[in-house]
């Protein structure tokens, strides 16, 4: 199955956390954006964010791919202390083709990526006909804007 992941990180060496991700399924890689600096999302001061997206194709179901985001993200010692806050490595499954869920532990597609550009922006990068929700992703992000995204 194809999906699309976003991955952040603003703590630590973000770049080698994010390099762990690309690492973790270079086997399965069908396309990785370039690395984004984006500000802080969700009122939380922080520092930027670095930011990539990834399209793999994986033979698991979504809930064991959501296992290994989740075991990415426990060997990079991410801690929860705070919504929003920062993290040395998040690793969000946006979209999975085929696979819709509501379920908390799983909702698909990702119930904010359509806010957000920093996941988005590089998105469209890899995949300039993509679409979130029956959207194009590029029609989302003229109205949203792209401000505070910044291709590294």
């Amino acid at each position: 199955m194809r999906a699309v992941l976003s991955t952040g990180s603003n703590i630590e060496d973000s770049r080698a956390h994010l390099a762990s991700v690309v690492d973790e399924f270079a086997d399965e890689l069908v396309a990785a954006s370039c690395l984004y600096a984006t500000a802080p999302w969700g009122g939380v001061e922080q520092n930027d964010f670095l930011n990539q997206v990834l399209i793999v194709d994986v033979e698991q179901s979504p809930i064991e791919l959501l296992r290994r985001c989740q075991s990415l993200e426990q060997r990079a010692r991410r801690v929860r202390e705070k919504r929003w806050g920062p993290r040395t490595l998040d690793v969000d499954i946006v979209l999975i083709d085929g696979f819709t869920s509501r379920n908390p532990e799983l909702t698909v597609p990702h119930p904010r990526a359509h806010e957000r550009a920093f996941v988005l922006v590089p998105w469209l990068e890899i995949d300039p006909d993509a679409q979130l929700g029956g959207r194009s992703v590029a029609g989302i992000v003229d109205k949203l804007g792209a401000e505070g995204v910044r291709k590294l």
